[in-house]
């Protein structure tokens, strides 16, 4: 048994069961984004949060224990990424990442923006050429210090 493992199982209980990402965050109390990432093996569960879980996905104790271990964080299986949507992350990045690394660096300073003081939310935003995706992307900023 591993996370890995563990995750499988989670999302094939989510798929029999017809579940919706946006309901489970309800069940959790948490944004939708950070329970996804959660169920997905990318975050750790504290107690309550695997209980339920546990209780949710008919986890084992073991399976839910595997919940509170810090996992392996990245999970994307090759360093460029094939499937088409997130390759467009990868594209984005590849693209606007200097200028917004520039942008960035100008209104802040010389330091990166954290992954882990972070937040994340997206929405669909109706608009008449077509609905677009709208992700917003919140993190600390966190300056290099001399020394």
């Amino acid at each position: 048994m591993d996370r890995n493992q563990v995750t499988q199982k989670i999302i094939s209980t989510k798929v029999a069961k017809g579940l919706r990402w946006g309901d489970l965050a309800k069940e959790f109390g948490q944004s939708k984004e950070w329970t996804t990432a959660a169920l997905l093996g990318q975050m750790t569960f504290n107690r309550e949060q695997a209980d339920k879980a546990q209780q949710l996905f008919g986890l084992t104790d073991e399976e839910a224990a595997w919940l509170q271990i810090v996992p392996y964080k990245g999970s994307l299986p090759s360093a460029v990424p094939t499937d088409p949507l997130i390759y467009r992350w990868y594209e984005i990045v590849s693209v606007y990442g200097t200028t917004i690394k520039e942008l960035i660096h100008e209104e802040f300073g010389d330091g990166i923006m954290s992954a882990i003081d972070f937040s994340m939310d997206i929405q669909r935003a109706a608009d008449p050429k077509g609905d677009r995706v709208q992700v917003v992307l919140s993190g600390k900023f966190l300056p290099y210090k001399s020394y």
